[in-house]
């Protein structure tokens, strides 16, 4: 199981997870995990995966690894809402794959939105 880090010292997820407005929310999460652990996180992020992906408000995730050997790895998923994550987070058997992971895995998930910027990106 991972051992859950938060990203931001003010608002948790926990905190994230109580907004109820109904608007898409980006999950980003990052994992740190050992060298030698790194074929049974991807085995275990993939099963997850899988699974979010059959979930209610699911849109698209996409997992990244840093570059160089590195064994830093970024989750970026679209969720339909906060409600949808919520409830697939939630879920007892989506809760029960956790144990999948390595105990070297760190994971830190955080909710995001987009932001418009003017002259550079759009919301």
């Amino acid at each position: 199981m991972p051992k859950f880090v938060e990203l931001d010292d003010a608002v948790t997820l926990h905190d994230q997870l109580n907004v109820s407005d109904g608007e898409p929310v980006i999950l980003v999460n990052l994992f740190h995990v050992a060298a030698q652990d790194v074929d049974q996180l991807l085995r275990a992020w993939a099963d997850d995966a899988a699974f979010f992906k059959a979930q209610p408000g699911f849109i698209s995730t996409q997992l990244h690894r840093g570059i160089a050997g590195s064994c830093t790895f970024l989750n970026y998923a679209i969720w339909e809402s906060v409600e949808a994550f919520r409830t697939a987070f939630g879920n007892p058997v989506f809760q029960s794959k956790l144990a999948a992971y390595p105990s070297s895995a760190t994971a830190s998930p955080h909710l995001f939105r987009k932001l418009a910027v003017a002259n550079i990106c759009v919301a």
